[in-house]
């Protein structure tokens, strides 16, 4: 996947934003929701490239165990955080899929009115609260 790509995709949700909070690390992508992280990655890397990911610990598991391209999250909290390898061996959709979740467990945590601005489809319970 080209980093033009992965960048589109994260930016492609509501309100996502990409900056870049790192001094050390300036060309250290950060993809945010409401103030929150939801992706990560150094776009400049040569291939392949990397992306973390917010991610269910239960799932994120399953995930590492299944696919050898999904580690523990490099550099951070490895119970909610995943690296996915963008090498090929995961489909597009799949990864697709994996920032969606990661967008959507930023966006679940957010204050209600936040979730209304950001139009987001999710749950009753998630949207009563």
């Amino acid at each position: 996947m080209a980093a033009e790509r992965l960048r589109a995709m994260c930016l492609g949700f509501n309100g996502a934003v990409e900056e870049f909070p790192f001094g050390r690390a300036p060309d250290l992508s950060t993809f945010k929701v409401g103030g929150k992280i939801f992706a990560i990655s150094t776009l400049t890397d040569p291939a392949p490239l990397r992306v973390s990911l917010k991610c269910d610990p239960e799932l994120a598991i399953r995930l590492r165990a299944d696919h050898p391209a999904i580690i523990p999250g490099y550099h951070l909290n490895k119970r909610h955080w995943n690296t996915v390898t963008l090498d090929g061996s995961l489909p597009e959709p799949m990864v697709r899929d994996l920032i969606e979740d990661s967008y959507d467990l930023i966006v679940a945590a957010l204050p209600k009115l936040q979730r209304l601005k950001l139009d987001w489809p999710g749950t009753r319970e998630q949207a009563e609260d």
